[in-house]
C-alpha cells in the first residue's frame, strides 16, 4: 500500500482551514489541472459525515470517476474521505488539523493501493509522485484561500 504524508502550515484559524478543506467548491478550483468536477452526490458546499461525492477528472491522460464518502468527522480536528467506488483497490485520505502559534498545521495522510496486483505495484511509484503533486497543489490553494480575503465565498454550505 502506498502512503503520502504532507504537512502544510497556514496562517489562518483552524476552523477556516478545516472548512475550506471540505469545500467541494474549493476542491474544484484547486484541481483545475485535472479538470476535476463533482458529477454526483454533494456537488457544492461543505461536506459532512456520510456525505458522498463522485468526482470525474483526467489523470494520466484518461478521464476517471472516483466516488468517496466522508467516513470520519471531528470538526475542526480531523476528517477522512474513503473510496466507495473507483480505480484504486483501496484509498483513504485523513485530514488532520492542529492549532499552532500563528495559524494551523494541516497534515494529510493519504493511503492507496493500486489495482492489478503486480502490475499495480510497478505503477505505484509513478502514481505516488502524481498524487503527491496533486495534493501539494490542492494544499497551496487551501492556503491561499485561507490566508486571503475571498474565503467566505468558498464556505457556503
Amino acid at each position: 500500500m502506498g502512503m503520502i504524508y504532507l504537512e502544510t502550515f497556514i496562517h489562518a484559524p483552524i476552523e477556516r482551514c478545516f472548512d475550506l478543506s471540505r469545500s467541494v467548491d474549493l476542491h474544484i478550483v484547486s484541481t483545475s489541472q485535472t479538470n476535476e468536477r463533482a458529477i454526483n452526490g454533494v456537488t457544492s458546499g461543505l461536506m459532512k459525515l456520510k456525505d458522498v461525492v463522485t468526482w470525474e477528472a483526467r489523470h494520466f491522460g484518461v478521464y476517471q470517476k472516483l466516488t468517496v464518502e466522508i467516513t470520519q468527522f471531528d470538526r475542526p480536528n480531523h476528517f477522512r474521505d474513503s473510496q466507495v467506488k473507483g480505480i484504486f483497490q483501496a484509498f483513504s485520505h485523513d485530514h488532520h488539523f492542529e492549532e499552532k502559534a500563528g495559524g494551523t498545521l494541516m497534515k494529510d495522510v493519504f493511503q492507496f493501493k493500486c489495482p492489478l496486483g503486480p502490475l499495480g505495484a510497478i505503477a505505484d511509484p509513478f502514481v505516488k509522485l502524481h498524487l503527491k503533486k496533486f495534493l501539494e497543489t490542492r494544499n497551496q490553494a487551501i492556503r491561499q484561500a485561507a490566508e486571503g480575503s475571498d474565503w467566505p465565498s468558498l464556505l457556503k454550505s
